[in-house]
Formats: C-alpha cells, sequence, structure tokens
C-alpha cells in the first residue's frame, strides 16, 4: 500500500481508477474504497445482528438492504469530507458476505424461506449422509447441506427451487443479474473439482440419485450458481442495482463487478495467503488456520474442510469454537488482583507482562493441563464445554507456567487438527501469516503458533485491513489484471511490495514442549467430558 497523495486520491476518484469493496460480516457491513495503488482512502460500516426466529439464526432481507445502503452511504459521505468531491462512478466492485448458509428462490425470485445463515447447526443428518454418499467432508454450515436437509425433512419448499446461492451470491445478483459466485465461496456451496474449477462433476451426479426418488423438477447443475475464479469478469451494474446500492441517486450504472466471495477467501487476499505453502491464522474469541494444499488429502477427515483460495487452489481450513475467551479472563482475574491493593491497572501492558512471563516458563508449562472450552468443540466432539484448570501434586505450579499453559491450550483445539494436516498428511507450510487478539503483544502469540505448527509465523505491521478490504483487492485485480499475471503475483508485486512483517522462526524447546503438552491434552480429554457432565 502507496502513501496518500491527496490531489492524486481526488483525481482517481473522479475518473474512477477506484475499486469498491463491501462485506457482510456476522456483526458489521463495511464498505472500503481503494485507490489505484489499492490504498484505502474512504469507508463506511453498518453494525447489524442476527435473529433468532422459529429456532433459525437468520437476518431479514430488508436489513441487508438498509445495511448495505447505510454503510456505502457513509462511505460516500466519508468521501465528501475528506476529498470535497462526491463518487459518481468506480472502477470495479466486489462483494462478499460470511460464507456458506442457505437462500433459495422460486421461478420469479422470490425467497422461498428465510435466509439460514452459516451459524444453524440443524443440519447434522444431512452432513453426515451426504459426506457417506459424495465421500468428502460436508460440514453442517454448507448450502448443499441446507439444502438436502430441507429435502430428508420434507420442506414444501424445496419442489418450487429454481435457484439457490449464498448472502454475497444474492446481492451481486439483484445488482447485476448474474447468478455467479467466485470459486471460494462456490466450494462452501458444493465441492469443487480443482482441475476444472468448477463442481464436481461425479459428486452432481451421486447427489442427483440421491434424490431421484423425489421426482424434483430440477437436477442440481441447474440450481447452482456459475463458477468464477478471480480476475473473471461477473458481470455489470444496472441501473436498477446503481439504485439499490446508491439511494442518493448520483452513482452511474455499468460499473463491473467480480465474483462474489466468501469472508475466508477475502481474508487470504488481504493478509496475502493465496500461494501454495501459504496460510493464515485468525486467532481471538474463535480460531481457524487456513493452509494452501499442494495436492488432494489422502481421505476425508471430520475435522478438516476443504474450501478453496479466489484462484481455485485447495485450501485446508481448521476451524474451533474457543480460543482467548479463558485466557482473558484470568488476566481480568490478574487486574482485579491488582486493584484490591489500590494498584492502577493498564490493560495493555497487564498482557504485555503476562504474556512474556509465559515465555519464562516450563517447555511443557511444567506438568499443568488446561481447557479454554466456554462452549463445546467440534474437533474434540464436545457439545458443550467448561474452562478447566488441571495439576498434579508435583507439578511446576508459578505465575510463568500458569499464563504459559493458558496460551498452550488457546491453540491446543487447532493443533490437533494441524497436526493432522502436518503430521500424518505431510503438508508443507513455508509461512503462516498471524492476524487477530492473540497477536497483539509483540512476538508472544507468534512464538507460541510457531511452536503449534513448527513453521515461521509472520505479523504485518499494518495487521491487514480486513475482509472489505480483501473485496476491494480482487475488485482491483480483475479490472487491471494482465495477461497472465495470477492472484499471487499481483498481490505481492502491486499490494504488499515494501510491507514489513515481523518474522518468527519455531523455537524446536518450544516445538517440543508443545508436543508433549498436547499429549497430555488428549490424554485428559476424559476429565473435561467428566467436568461437562458433573457441572450442569
Amino acid at each position: 500500500m502507496g502513501l496518500l497523495d491527496h490531489s492524486q486520491v481526488k483525481e482517481d476518484i473522479i475518473s474512477g481508477k477506484t475499486a469498491l469493496g463491501i462485506e457482510f460480516g456476522s456483526t458489521r457491513i463495511k464498505a472500503v474504497l481503494v485507490d489505484s495503488n489499492n490504498t484505502p482512502i474512504a469507508s463506511g460500516s453498518h453494525d447489524w445482528e442476527n435473529r433468532l426466529e422459529n429456532n433459525i439464526w437468520t437476518y431479514r432481507i430488508e436489513d441487508i438492504w438498509s445495511g448495505l445502503q447505510d454503510s456505502y452511504q457513509k462511505m460516500i459521505e466519508d468521501v465528501k469530507v475528506k476529498y470535497d468531491t462526491s463518487l459518481q462512478t468506480i472502477g470495479a466492485i466486489g462483494f462478499s458476505g460470511m460464507m456458506h448458509g442457505y437462500m433459495a428462490f422460486d421461478k420469479v425470485g422470490k425467497l422461498l424461506v428465510p435466509f439460514r445463515t452459516w451459524r444453524n447447526t440443524m443440519t447434522s443428518q444431512a452432513s453426515e449422509v451426504l459426506t457417506k454418499v459424495l465421500e468428502y467432508h460436508i460440514p453442517q454450515r454448507w448450502s448443499i447441506a441446507h439444502l438436502y436437509q430441507a429435502i430428508l425433512n420434507e420442506e414444501e419448499h424445496v419442489k418450487e427451487i429454481d435457484f439457490f446461492t449464498t448472502l454475497a451470491g444474492y446481492i451481486h445478483w439483484k445488482l447485476t443479474g448474474e447468478k455467479v459466485l467466485g470459486i471460494g465461496e462456490a466450494s462452501g456451496v458444493f465441492p469443487i473439482d480443482i482441475e476444472t474449477k468448477d463442481y464436481n462433476e461425479a459428486m452432481i451426479h451421486k447427489f442427483d440419485q440421491l434424490v431421484a426418488d423425489k421426482r424434483f423438477a430440477w437436477k442440481l447443475a441447474d440450481i447452482l450458481p456459475k463458477v468464477l475464479v478471480a480476475g473473471e469478469r461477473a458481470g455489470v451494474l444496472t441501473e436498477e442495482g446503481a439504485r439499490l446500492l446508491d439511494v442518493s441517486g448520483q452513482l452511474k450504472s455499468g460499473i463491473p463487478l467480480c465474483p462474489p466471495e466468501g469472508d475466508a477467501g477475502t481474508g487470504m487476499t488481504a493478509t496475502n495467503s493465496i500461494a501454495k505453502r501459504t496460510g493464515n491464522v485468525s486467532a481471538g474469541t474463535s480460531v481457524f488456520a487456513m493452509l494452501v494444499l499442494e495436492k488432494e488429502l489422502s481421505k476425508v477427515y471430520e475435522e478438516i474442510d476443504l474450501v478453496t483460495t479466489p484462484t481455485g487452489n485447495l485450501v485446508a481450513m481448521v476451524h474451533c469454537n474457543n480460543c482467548t475467551s479463558d485466557l482473558n479472563a484470568w488476566v481480568n482475574l490478574f487486574k482485579e488482583f491488582a486493584e484490591s491493593f489500590g494498584i492502577e491497572v493498564d490493560m495493555t501492558k497487564l498482557f504485555d507482562t503476562l504474556y512474556h512471563k509465559a515465555l519464562e516458563g516450563d517447555a511443557d508449562c511444567g506438568g499443568l493441563l488446561a481447557y479454554n472450552y466456554f462452549s463445546g468443540e467440534h474437533i474434540t466432539q464436545f457439545e458443550e464445554g467448561r474452562p478447566l484448570l488441571v495439576r498434579s501434586s508435583d507439578s511446576k505450579f508459578n505465575l510463568a507456567n500458569l499464563m504459559r499453559v493458558h496460551l498452550f491450550t488457546a491453540l491446543g483445539a487447532l493443533k490437533t487438527g494441524l497436526d493432522i494436516l502436518i503430521k500424518q498428511e505431510g503438508v508443507q507450510v513455508d509461512e503462516v501469516l498471524g492476524h487477530g487478539g492473540l497477536f497483539k503483544t509483540k512476538e508472544v502469540g507468534q512464538k507460541i503458533m510457531a511452536a503449534a505448527m513448527n513453521a515461521p509465523v509472520s505479523v504485518m505491521e499494518t495487521a491487514g485491513e480486513g475482509g472489505a478490504w480483501g473485496i476491494a483487492l480482487l475488485a482491483s485485480y480483475m479490472k487491471s489484471k494482465g495477461e497472465d499475471e495470477p492472484l499471487d503475483a499481483y498481490l505481492a508485486h502491486k499490494v504488499f511490495a515494501g510491507e514489513t512483517a515481523i518474522r518468527v522462526m519455531p523455537d524446536p524447546r518450544d516445538v517440543e514442549g508443545f508436543d508433549t503438552f498436547i499429549k497430555r491434552y488428549i490424554a485428559g480429554l476424559t476429565i473435561e467430558r467428566a467436568a461437562v457432565e458433573a457441572l450442569r
């Protein structure tokens, strides 16, 4: 990202050398406008929340459009204030949203049932059957799991389906008339064949056979959105679409749009983790790791989700519900302790001090064991969780080991999934980019993550601009795509060139200590199971 030249930025805005990315996250809709150097120049956001209606997590259609319009309006107000100009055209636009979920429409474009988000866990039967039939792990949140569960439940709407898609695909369709998805988002709808960069035809055939006795008027291929890869054009903003996006009426139609993507794909783009043998880890309240693979895995693993990059490379995803919540609770306990002595506490300094203390601990946490399960954890097969600290009489119980065990266990469930990839499947990782709250304290989170993965972990000084910036970059890439410039080269040379990152190599002592700890962690899951049963 380059430095801002005010007059150049204004010229970019007026002449349409910009790109706009809008991402629908779980709690916030964010619009980011970038200039010709891919530097963010204006933004706007809108807070929203999902609703639990009839036991289904959903967002209402009117909330989608009012949220989109509000975030866009705030972004153009930001442009007006900063650059004293109105926004009438844009070089390219892209939309992204929280992945998966289910939006089904009939022939006249009417939504048949309320939008079912990724958060719903009512598709376990469908997930199990499809994983077996397709011989491919189908997570509960995938769109095809929602469709098949609706079939199993004999829901009336299924026979009327003309088209089904995700949130990002829906917004893109309404603004362009095109029923398409970026390949990364499409990989959370139905499994992708990474050779053809399209849905897996053999699996589509298996699905059609599975539901043949229902005699639906549709075949699966007829109702799926078309798959596009990064760089391809995905339609243009229609007159109607321009009015839907910009209620002020200033925005012109005809602006090209890039393929709509999911938040996983935009996260990979925003962290420059698109190339094979790279990966990124987001660690905050929850934690997930995404590693770009060189080849297919040897078998199906329930713990591993397979998606793709926006360019169609296969990605293994390990997602865990719990990460820093229990760690933060312990830090708050020390804050309370200090304040009871009349000591005023600076939280940044407290986190820094306690995190660095963990580096003084024994490699394996001195025999301590902890579980950070505020909620259930599917990787270790827990429907519920109980935060837990356990030690034997000869464990080395001191502050350094206490903090170290809480940092280790924040990545404990994640490591059980990563060990499948790295130790069982031999997945090679040259570098992982870390982002999220765990990495705020300089180098400590990185050292622990590097120990868990036995791979270098880097954190960018800018810490990334998030998914809205990621989809803006994909729009910008489509707009300026050269003959054969791959996305990873574009990101390396046009976006992240000169970006400074702090890189931490794995320390063999830490790696060995984490391996010892994880054996204790797996063996002790029976203790966690007993705690769930006993503490009701």
